[in-house]
């Protein structure tokens, strides 16, 4: 069963075959989700959840309103691979799996040097 890494330089940290990726948008302080699936033909983004709308957190077109959060279900064909961008100027990305929620920086080396940081791949690991 394929299990999906999050890939920095050289440094490579396995996550799960499902997680969620989680971020706030650093003007708007909207909540994002994303459900992500690793399978043999790539990674599967199965659900997300967006808390508002505004200043680029517009709701994935057929979004349907549940409780707090616009939930849509976007039918993209399998990635191989995901840039996941690190300002430092925002908050991190969050990864979910069933133990919880981490920042994506608690997953990589504390001497990462920034050039690895920047961005982090996502993808399916060897």
């Amino acid at each position: 069963m394929p299990v999906a890494c999050l890939v920095a330089g050289a440094y490579v940290a396995r996550l799960a075959v499902v997680f969620t990726l989680a971020w706030t948008h650093s003007v708007q302080k909207s909540e994002w989700q994303e459900d992500w699936r690793a399978t043999p033909d790539g990674l599967v983004l199965d659900e997300v959840r967006v808390e508002g709308s505004g200043a680029g957190m517009e709701p994935p077109e057929g979004a349907v309103r549940e409780g707090r959060f616009y939930v849509a279900h976007p039918g993209l064909p399998p990635q191989r691979e995901v840039l996941l961008r690190r300002s430092g100027a925002t908050a991190d990305w969050r990864v979910c799996t069933e133990g919880g929620c981490r920042p994506m920086g608690a997953l990589l080396p504390s001497d990462l040097p920034p050039v690895d940081a920047d961005p982090v791949r996502l993808t399916l690991c060897d």
